[in-house]
């Protein structure tokens, strides 16, 4: 066969070929007998399209791959599906039409990637709310109809296997609920939020205020500027912001004077809320946000969002959700052998983590219940118990390691003797 060449004296492999409108085509057989053109402005982008189709050869890929969607594997799984019960079935298809499909069901196959599984593995739980008992049967259906592609050529390997297992570590699913957080968790939590360059950043002021106060969520949202003191630096409470849910009287915010003495109290700032302070005011300023809420006469609040309105605890537990998760992920990526992850916590959960480390500082329990606003004396010595129980098992826990360690060295070292 003569050789050819283009317009630019380049020798054209064979299937390559130049059109009259400067356009670059190439055609082959898949293995079917099919014949296939493609084409391209470029000799340079054509080849590296060449390169993918032989690439694709090689792994058996087949060449209408590009074409065929995940909802076109998904009927492609429900022809081929047997051994199912009824009512499983029915399930399974359920899932994937309720709620796999709406999102991303018309992502061609070739082009689906793991990042697009896990960030609508990502929005069930975050934004949807879902269970993970529900999460892990929608996987199970996209991850057989996934299998499907693999075994029939569309794909080279499964995107989604250990994908539900990486959503329950991000997530710390299925780890018991617990009330406060560690030092070190709560200097995990606190340091991610401090970098400037990750998407949370603006987060830290509030949350750093939670964790080193305790004050309720509703006591911080409501608090002005002229409810603190930073040259003195001290903290008024003396009302809660409250949001109403209302069948009648709709969705509303309202302010609470507190009903005992208890509740009216000042607090101390320590040097990293006097800080967190600071950076809300420069980031304000830097943003050009002003307060434009005013609820029963109150206004001027500290905490706001970019549209100048008051914080909503819903909004600050699902913000803490996804700091949380993507904590996580950034300390899994890591792969340490014993990575220190972030266990599914609450804004409220931050008033108890604060209230353990007064007590694990020995600070005097009129102090604490002061601090707290608690009006009966039982509610801090209920929370001093349950804190006190934990501490005593964590220095039993660490002492049965020492002894352990000590034990090993021992009988190592008479081994090596004998």
């Amino acid at each position: 066969m003569a050789k050819r060449y283009d317009k630019k004296h380049r020798l054209l492999k064979t299937g390559e070929s130049e059109r009259p409108d400067g356009y670059y085509q190439y055609r082959y057989t898949d293995r079917r007998g099919k014949r296939h053109t493609i084409t391209s402005s470029t000799l340079e982008e054509l080849r590296q399209k060449e390169e993918q189709i032989a690439r694709d050869k090689a792994d058996g890929i087949r060449s209408d791959a590009q074409n065929v969607t995940l909802d076109d594997m998904f009927e492609l799984w429900r022809r081929l599906k047997r051994g199912l019960k009824g009512n499983t079935y029915q399930n399974y298809c359920y899932m994937y039409q309720t709620f796999v499909s709406p999102e991303i069901g018309k992502f061609r196959i070739t082009a689906l990637k793991k990042s697009d599984l896990k960030s609508f593995y990502n929005s069930l739980v975050d934004d949807k709310n879902l269970k993970i008992a529900t999460v892990d049967n929608i996987h199970t259906v996209l991850h057989q109809v996934l299998a499907v592609a693999v075994e029939d050529g569309y794909m080279r390997i499964n995107i989604s296997d250990n994908l539900l297992k990486e959503l329950k570590q991000s997530h710390n699913m299925g780890q018991e609920h617990r009330k406060a957080l560690t030092v070190a968790e709560q200097e995990l939590f606190l340091e991610y939020l401090r970098r400037g360059n990750v998407q949370y950043h603006h987060w830290y002021p509030i949350f750093s205020v939670m964790a080193n106060t305790g004050m309720r969520v509703g006591e911080i949202t409501g608090l002005r500027w002229e409810d603190i003191d930073l040259d003195g630096g001290m903290i008024e409470v003396n009302h809660t912001l409250v949001y109403y849910n209302h069948a009648e009287n709709g969705c509303y915010f309202s302010i609470h004077t507190p009903k005992t003495k208890a509740g009216n109290r000042t607090i101390p700032m320590l040097d990293e809320v006097k800080e967190a302070f600071l950076m809300e005011k420069r980031y304000q300023e830097f943003n050009q946000l002003k307060c434009r809420a005013v609820v029963d006469g109150y206004t001027d609040f500290i905490f706001i969002n970019r549209f100048g309105n008051v914080q909503h605890q819903g909004t600050l537990n699902k913000a803490l959700r996804r700091i949380i998760r993507d904590c996580n992920d950034l300390q899994l990526a890591r792969n340490e052998k014993t990575p220190i992850l972030l266990p599914r916590f609450s804004c409220h959960s931050l008033r108890h983590t604060f209230t353990t480390r007064l007590v694990e500082a020995g600070v005097n329990l009129k102090v604490i219940q002061d601090a707290l606003g608690h009006k009966d004396f039982s509610t801090t010595m209920d929370i001093y118990t349950d804190v006190t129980r934990e501490l005593k098992q964590r220095e039993f826990d660490s002492l049965q390691e020492k002894m352990n360690k000590k034990r090993y060295k021992g009988n190592s070292k008479e081994n090596s003797e004998t």
